[in-house]
Formats: C-alpha cells, structure tokens, sequence
C-alpha cells in the first residue's frame, strides 16, 4: 500500500540512504555498470547536480522517515543540442520492491517532467533481462526506441541494454 508513502524533492540528510539503495545495485545486479561502490563523499557532486525546478531532478520516496526509493532526471547527454532531453532511472530500497512504491514515485517524477515546457523526451536504459523495469516504463509510456547488444561487462558477463523513448509533450 502506497496512500502512507510521503513522494519529495531530495533534501539535505538524504545522501546517506540514497548511497546505501545504490550501493545495493552496484554491489549484487547488473541494473546500473557502476562497478564499484561509492561512498557518501563521492557522491556530493552527483546530489548538488539536481535542483527543485530545473530539468534535472531528484525525487525520493520514504515512509516514517524510511527511505523507500529514490528516481531522477539527468542529462541525457553532455552537448547543448540534448538539452531538451533527460534520462530518467528509478532505484528502490530491496523492501520497497514489488509494493507500488516505484510506480508512485515514477509517476510523480513523469509528471513534473511533462510540466517542464523545456522537455521534449525522457529516455530510460534498462539492462537485460529486467522484466518490471520495462513492465513500468510502458505503463508510463515509455516505448523501446532500440537495443545496444553487449555493451556492458559486469560480473564476467556481457549484457544488453534496451533503451526506451517518452515524448512528454503527449
């Protein structure tokens, strides 16, 4: 049940729990080609990268003050020309999986994107297999733009990335 779940910006005091959800992922999948864990100090500049009304933002889920989960908005890519678009990712505590919590969340991020007349799309990379990554990104409209074969190598293996497309003027 999710009607308990508070849905804000990132605020001072949530690093260290956004580090510790990450650090999971790093650690134990191949959902993100970091390799290597990061700690709250590595991570300043990555936090100090989002604000409250840019393009470029940091949502969190959390319930009793308990971090749920956290899904944000970057660059797509570093030229002027992208700067119209975002790539969005969406990372949960292991315990928030499966309760609803990363559709709230997402859907709250999608919809302050939508509202952002400077945003055209959002993509989203997701390593292969991951079956409720892609289950969430086509509930919100995401379609698959293309796949990249092998082009990550983690944990002695090759994995694909499919990368779905939202137009968020529609």
């Amino acid at each position: 049940m999710t009607t308990d779940v508070l849905i804000r910006h990132a605020a001072d005091g949530d690093l260290d729990p956004l580090v510790r959800i990450y650090n999971h992922y790093i650690e134990n999948t191949a959902v993100t080609f970091d390799t290597t864990p990061f700690s709250v100090t590595e991570r300043i500049a990555w936090f100090t990268s989002f604000s409250e009304d840019g393009p470029h933002r940091l949502m969190v889920a959390e319930r009793d003050g308990d971090m749920l989960g956290f899904a944000s908005s970057s660059p797509f890519k570093k030229r002027p020309a992208y700067n119209t678009s975002v790539e969005t990712s969406i990372y949960l505590d292991p315990d928030a999986i499966g309760s609803g919590v990363g559709t709230t969340l997402f859907g709250a991020l999608l919809e302050l994107l939508t509202a952002d007349e400077r945003l055209h799309r959002a993509y989203g990379g997701i390593s292969l297999p991951n079956a409720a990554s892609i289950v969430l990104h086509e509930k919100f409209g995401y379609q698959l733009a293309g796949t990249y074969c092998e082009v990550g190598y983690k944990f002695d293996k090759y994995w694909d990335v499919a990368w779905y497309e939202k137009d968020l003027r529609c």
